[in-house]
């Protein structure tokens, strides 16, 4: 029988949505945070270029003209009251921040240093405005560390290496999630009023991505699983500036401190008339990523290979600015004091001094927008009459609020985090102190521990790493930058044929203690569905949209198509429905840059 623990509220996930929730929420409930990792491991740590906030530290900015970057960078599908909250709400959180004593960087007047970053503009000039206030490059590293020790000092209970498996609902509640301690393999019932999931991404699903090993899609694929749709799953952001082959990420902030992407042919592509004439290679994400394939696509990726160059060489940087105007000198002290992580990532991975010679670049499986549709408190919502499910919520990356529609915005990811995080947080303590503990219905964990024991004993002789790659190989072809009709079908066809070989996956470990093996087979099964969802949203939506671009609808189509995708799993099919984006101040319009 598993072990029960009782507790207000669960938080699933120790990154910065689910410290920031579990700060919060400790402050008047009983909170334990479970994380299958060490909590300072978690994946906001590898957030590097900056929080958008519009503080303007050195020159004009306002909430306001990040709310219009944030909503033209979405391509028009974020919902506008959520992203006023957000941008409203950066501004004091991140200044709460540095009360807590994160590091920033700081500019001489001793103000928390910004720096530019893609898509961040001037409203009135379009021109690119600081507005990403860094720690270096590691600012999401400092962000986890600067809420974990706040977590400890409010003591809030932490369950580390506990790998959650299962969500219990019953009827139109929650009671608590099932979870497997790794240490020992035993199974345990976290029995609790309030559960929030703050898991991360899935960004596992594709070949080449950012994405550490344990984003799998786990928060997502349980909440299906247990009857809460998925909204918007079909726009996956790839970040156009991953080390190549490898997908480790090299920030935007690269750009930001003058950066420019160059083609086998040694233009700086970025300023051509078809991309992005007045920002170059500040545009938006998805801009630049398909600016990169169609260069590499056109035969102009360096040396014939499917990569372009990102130079930071002070040599090219200098006269770049000199051509755009600027007085602004840059040399090795300067790049290695604002780019630290990025100098020796691409020394340690690639050999290549950042200072001296350009670095290797792909786009790269980033970011999930959609995810598990909340509201602004992260409260769970069932549907597009927007039904709460009472006592769950969601918040970062495996939620969708929405606040990045098609395509996120820079920075807005850390800034979704600690923004939504506390807003849950907050929301959490509040429902716990009206609501009473509902007991456990019989056999909580019965269905997921069957399943596993399924897994450990099977004799199918299928290996679960080669479902994953040939997924994996499926969806970076046919689900990727660019997608049609027919690469979406191939995927969907693919995918039916290895859930099929999913239930033969066998596994060598029959043991308990750190079984690994055991687990990634189960996480396979959670990125076979993530990766269906994609697919299936995808190809449901006729037009080209943010990170959803494709060849055989290559217009966005806002009469038929300016709304939300809703999947629900119906029994061993599915049921797609649709939800209004909420407007506001930005009517659509084609986005320039």
């Amino acid at each position: 029988m598993p072990k029960i623990h009782t507790f207000d509220a669960v938080i699933v996930g120790a990154g910065g949505a689910g410290l920031m929730a579990a700060l919060y929420a400790s402050r008047s409930a009983n909170v334990a945070v479970l994380s299958k990792l060490y909590p300072t491991r978690s994946h906001t740590g590898a957030a590097q270029g900056g929080i958008g906030a519009a503080l303007a530290n050195m020159e004009e900015d306002s909430w306001e003209w990040h709310s219009y970057d944030t909503v033209k960078g979405s391509d028009y599908l974020a919902d506008q009251d959520a992203v006023d909250v957000l941008t409203k709400e950066a501004i004091n959180t991140v200044v709460e921040l540095e009360h807590m004593g994160l590091p920033f960087d700081r500019f001489p007047n001793g103000k928390i240093s910004q720096r530019r970053f893609g898509g961040h503009t001037n409203k009135d000039t379009g021109k690119p405005v600081m507005r990403a206030c860094h720690a270096a490059d590691r600012t999401g590293h400092m962000i986890l560390q600067t809420l974990y020790q706040q977590c400890i000092k409010n003591e809030v209970n932490f369950f580390d290496e506990f790998h959650v498996v299962d969500l219990i609902r019953v009827d139109d509640t929650v009671r608590g999630v099932v979870a497997i301690e790794i240490a020992t393999g035993e199974f345990h019932i976290f029995h609790s009023k309030a559960v929030m999931f703050a898991t991360g991404g899935w960004g596992r699903v594709w070949e080449v991505t950012s994405n550490a090993h344990s984003l799998t899609g786990d928060g997502p694929a349980i909440a299906l699983r247990r009857g809460i749709p998925l909204q918007d799953m079909e726009f996956f952001q790839f970040h156009p500036t991953g080390i190549y082959k490898l997908g480790i990420l090299i920030t935007e902030g690269v750009r930001g401190e003058g950066g420019v992407l160059i083609n086998s042919e040694g233009e700086r592509f970025m300023a051509k008339e078809e991309y992005a004439p007045n920002i170059k290679d500040l545009a938006s994400r998805d801009v630049v990523s398909r600016a990169i394939y169609l260069e590499v696509k056109a035969g102009r990726g360096i040396n014939g290979q499917k990569y372009v160059h990102l130079d930071v060489t002070p040599e090219t940087v200098n006269h770049y600015y000199e051509l755009d105007g600027e007085d602004r000198r840059i040399d090795r002290e300067y790049i290695e004091a604002k780019l630290p992580d990025i100098a020796d990532f691409t020394r340690t991975y690639l050999g290549v001094d950042p200072v001296k010679e350009p670095m290797p670049v792909q786009p790269t499986a980033h970011y999930g927008m959609g995810g598990i549709p909340t509201d602004v408190n992260g409260r769970v919502l069932l549907d597009a009459q927007k039904t709460v499910l009472p006592g769950f919520y969601a918040a970062g990356e495996v939620a969708c609020v929405s606040v990045h529609g098609a395509n996120r915005l820079g920075t807005n990811s850390l800034t979704d985090l600690v923004v939504f995080g506390k807003l849950a947080g907050v929301d959490m303590a509040e429902y716990c102190q009206n609501a009473e503990l509902l007991p456990l219905p019989d056999g909580a964990a019965d269905e997921v521990m069957a399943e596993f024991e399924r897994i450990r004993n099977n004799t199918g002789g299928v290996k679960a790493h080669e479902v994953r790659r040939k997924m994996q190989e499926s969806m970076t072809e046919n689900v990727s930058v660019f997608r049609t009709k027919e690469t979406m079908d191939k995927a969907i066809a693919d995918l039916k044929e290895l859930r099929e070989a999913y239930q033969k996956v066998s596994i060598e470990d029959k043991g308990k203690v750190f079984n690994s093996d055991l687990l990634e087979a189960w996480e396979l099964g959670c990125l076979l569905d993530t990766a269906e969802v994609t697919a299936v949203s995808g190809l449901a939506r006729p037009e080209s949209r943010g990170a959803h671009a494709r060849d055989d609808y290559t217009e966005r189509d806002d009469e038929n198509w300016l709304k939300h995708t809703l999947y629900h799993k119906e029994g061993d099919g599915y049921r797609l429905d649709y939800k209004e984006v909420t407007l506001g101040r930005y009517e659509p319009k084609p986005r320039v840059y």
